[in-house]
């Protein structure tokens, strides 16, 4: 068996129903996610007490993030190439990659069904059909509050020692195993060999990403055997477990918090708060740093979309584009500005480190205000022991 080391805590990612989790999912469309531009020097303070606007804006470094998952090759995802051809090609494309054995990779494969209703489900995410005003009381409301608080409550003393050890806020964790699985109450139920398998041979546009996910199935089977590839359920997306983790987020990511040896997200909630928390400072979670601010945009100011989350533009520059943090918020070296439509009408925030570091579990900005919220919300109880 090819067993990698298990990755203890002290070294060191949806809702189902909208395929959200550590997919490194496309970024919504009015907000690309593409990577920032490189990342000039500061300026002295003299430069930035007074920064022009019209000029090219010197950015912050990005948030150091680990490399990026691997992605199957052309002749595993070309759809010009047969189908049946490509999956011969996956098959030797995991067990090259990975050692996993090819005959029994092709007899799993022999079982695997295409789902018409995961290539409907891809093509309607709620963070792409759904203002702020719409998609914030789906995961922020009163039952979603309660139940985290009382989730809280039930494992203070484990998650309170994770977070003592990583540095990640315990609300935060509940808040994404809330907005992922309402707690573990709703985990899936597509099979993960078949999300994966339909969607890496019949979805071409993100036939890449998800053939490696398929094959980083085969080697996370073999890494942890208590897995049973055919009865594995989870989202639409292949994500599995109460934090909704795809393979390769399990296998590169997921911590054994418990050091019994294996690493098991599915139920085991040692094991599934410590490889959230290392999910988090794996991508850069900064302790003690602030996630969000509310901003003010001046009358007069410019519509800004930033190229991405990363927070390199320093406040002074976003000030003299006319967007700025409101009186008692906190503030931090950069941000990125986030602008969404709330029930009030337009909103806009900035996001510091922190929140770019939730955007790296799930890309939708909407996912990560409403996780930030969320833990907000958990928290204002949870010391009332609620």
């Amino acid at each position: 068996m090819n067993r990698r080391a298990v990755l203890p805590l002290a070294s060191c990612l949806l809702p189902i129903a909208f395929a959200a989790c550590a997919t490194q999912a496309s970024p919504p469309p009015a907000q690309s996610a593409a990577p920032a531009q490189p990342a000039a020097e500061r300026p002295p303070a003299s430069e930035s007490a007074a920064p022009d606007a019209t000029a090219s804006p010197r950015l912050l470094a990005p948030v150091p993030q680990p490399p990026e998952r691997p992605v199957a090759p052309e002749p595993v995802t070309d759809p010009a190439i047969p189908r049946a051809q490509r999956i011969e090609n996956f098959i030797d494309y995991a067990a090259s990659t990975y050692g996993v054995d090819a005959a029994a990779v092709r007899a799993t494969l022999a079982g695997a069904q295409v789902r018409q209703s995961i290539l409907e489900a891809m093509s309607r995410p709620a963070e792409k059909t759904r203002t702020w005003a719409e998609y914030r009381p789906i995961f922020v409301n009163d039952a979603r509050i309660s139940g985290g608080r009382a989730f809280y409550a039930q494992h203070r003393e484990a998650l309170e020692r994770v977070s003592e050890q990583t540095g990640v806020p315990a609300e935060y964790i509940v808040a994404i195993i809330g907005v992922e699985t309402s707690y573990g109450r709703i985990t899936g139920n597509y099979r993960v060999l078949d999300a994966l398998y339909t969607l890496a041979f019949d979805f071409p546009r993100r036939a890449p990403f998800f053939a490696g996910e398929l094959a980083q199935l085969f080697a996370l089977a073999d890494e942890e055997p208590q897995l049973d590839i055919p009865a594995l359920k989870g989202s639409y997306a292949g994500a599995m477990g109460m934090g909704q983790f795809m393979p390769s987020s399990y296998r590169l990511w997921a911590a054994d918090g418990d050091g019994d040896g294996r690493r098991d997200l599915l139920t085991h909630l040692p094991d599934v708060f410590a490889s959230i928390a290392n999910y988090f400072v794996v991508h850069g979670w900064e302790r003690g740093g602030p996630v969000v601010a509310r901003a003010t945009r001046d009358p007069a100011a410019e519509d800004f979309v930033p190229d991405g989350f990363d927070p390199v533009h320093p406040l002074t520059v976003l000030a003299a584009r006319g967007y700025r943090p409101q009186p008692g918020e906190p503030v931090a070296d950069g941000a990125t500005l986030v602008s969404l439509e709330g029930e009030a009408g337009p909103e806009y925030w900035l996001g510091y480190r922190n929140f770019y570091v939730i955007t790296r579990y799930n890309r939708s900005p909407m996912y990560s205000l409403a996780v930030h919220q969320l833990a907000q919300s958990i928290r204002a109880g949870a010391g009332a022991g609620q």
